[in-house]
């Protein structure tokens, strides 16, 4: 890549974390001339701004995808979510300029192994299990991607023997050329960003991109169970590893006897009990099944894998616990952005429960929801953001009762928490992502955390004033 980077004009598209990773990768490459081009104006880009500022190889051009930023560039570095139907990627691919993504630019200068872990649900948890495991065996373990750092930041800066487990979406994987990784993990593939990609079929063909140019020595870890992800397996070049929570699978990673084990070259393995897995539900069993499955190909021990599943407590705002106000559980889930997780989530908690919802839909079809939300014991809809109206309509009249729209999460909160009784269950799992309103998920996340620890302090303040 070097040949298309030195004393040439690259343009990075977009300037959020994994874009600024990119245009510190292309200085210390020793581009000649750094395009960083954003839609959004000057006054919201004050990070970039004053990051690069003293570096005068690089012009800020913001406001706009202008198509006259195409002059001289000979490569352009994309950032996930930059959607592929823009004018100015139209325009370069008639110049036939090579557009790549944040993570194939990442991995060309990468001199460590990688992981990758991708799938619609589960691969911040999958990574971040893969990412302690391998901690067990390596000194230095990065876990990056989609999740914590960009993948560019991670390779800046490598030390000997360190190894990458890099958690990738379908936009970070449908503009590669070489991007290779060592062990490749496909959780599930669920309709989702149906919006960026259009069809199922596009979208699945991005998350296959993750095997293409694997060879014989890697592996890959596929899911049994998944009928879009089995199907993937005449696509494997390397060695093929299967998890499955359901079957028992002659050679794989599988349960028996209510027992995690690995079957592998004739022999069992065994790791765990299934139920001394720390984290919640059905679908994060599955998660551990995935995750042993790729660190066993990587070489962990199995007593160190089992020694992380029985200890590690889960992700920040996936089924995460925030409080409990009067006997009511407030649950976290802001990373739950499409209807499959949702499901998850209301399946892995017990008892009633009021479902906070809403956001900017990627293309999802929320009817199916209506049938799990009425199986699983949703005795209340409370409704905010883009989409709000859109899921009232989908759930109106199906036996839940009439949603409730509020204009903001401060509004949701206590409209949950006035529907609830002790004994309930308030989980924020909203079934799309956070653009409307939020920054991300986490911003979402957080500021749910927050109302949810205001409405206590208040109540307890009020608690206290009638005591005196």
């Amino acid at each position: 890549m070097l040949e298309d980077i030195k004393g040439r004009t690259v343009l990075v598209l977009g300037l959020a974390r994994s874009g600024r990773a990119a245009v510190r990768l292309l200085i210390k490459a020793a581009a000649s001339k750094i395009v960083a081009n954003d839609c959004k104006e000057r006054e919201h880009l004050k990070e970039a701004l004053a990051e690069f500022a003293g570096f005068p190889q690089v012009k800020i051009v913001a406001g706009g995808h202008p198509l006259s930023v195409l002059e001289g560039v000979s490569l352009i570095i994309k950032s996930p979510g930059i959607n592929p139907g823009l004018p100015i990627l139209k325009r370069a691919a008639r110049l036939g300029i090579k557009v790549y993504s944040e993570v194939e630019l990442a991995y060309r200068f990468s001199p460590v192994p990688l992981v990758g872990i991708t799938g619609t649900n589960g691969k911040t948890t999958t990574a971040s299990l893969v990412g302690e495991m391998f901690r067990q065996k390596y000194t230095h373990v990065h876990v990056a991607g989609n999740i914590g750092f960009p993948l560019c930041e991670a390779v800046s800066s490598p030390v000997q023997g360190e190894i990458i487990v890099a958690e990738l979406s379908s936009f970070q994987l449908e503009n590669i050329d070489k991007f290779r990784v060592s062990i490749a993990a496909i959780l599930n593939i669920a309709p989702d960003h149906l919006d960026y990609h259009s069809s199922v079929e596009n979208y699945s063909a991005a998350k296959k991109n993750i095997l293409v140019n694997q060879c014989g020595g890697d592996w890959a870890v596929l899911n049994w169970d998944d009928r879009r992800v089995k199907g993937l397996a005449p696509e494997v070049n390397g060695r093929l590893l299967f998890f499955s929570r359901r079957e028992e699978l002659e050679a794989g990673v599988c349960l028996k006897d209510g027992n995690i084990v690995i079957n592998s070259d004739g022999s069992t393995h065994h790791v765990c009990p299934a139920g001394m897995v720390k984290i919640l539900g059905l679908h994060n069993l599955e998660n551990a099944l995935a995750a042993a499955a790729v660190s066993w190909a990587g070489g962990v021990e199995t007593e160190k894998i089992a020694s992380v599943l029985k200890t590690f407590p889960g992700v920040a705002h996936r089924l995460e616990e925030v409080a409990r106000i009067n006997g009511i559980t407030f649950i976290n889930d802001s990373k739950g952005t499409n209807p499959d997780a949702t499901v998850n989530a209301l399946r892995a908690l017990k008892g009633p429960k009021i479902l906070i919802a809403g956001g900017v839909n990627k293309g999802s079809d929320f009817r199916p929801l209506v049938q799990v939300m009425l199986e699983e014991g949703v005795k209340k809809l409370v409704l905010l953001g883009e989409s709000a109206s859109q899921i009232a309509a989908a759930v109106r009249g199906k036996g839940l009762g009439e949603p409730v729209i509020v204009p903001d999460m401060d509004a949701a909160v206590k409209e949950a928490f006035s529907g609830a009784a002790a004994g309930d269950t308030v989980v924020l799992s909203p079934s799309c992502a956070s653009w409307d309103m939020f920054e991300n998920y986490e911003e979402r996340g957080e500021i749910f955390a927050a109302a949810v620890r205001t409405l206590k302090e208040g109540l307890q303040s009020e608690k206290n004033l009638h005591r005196e």
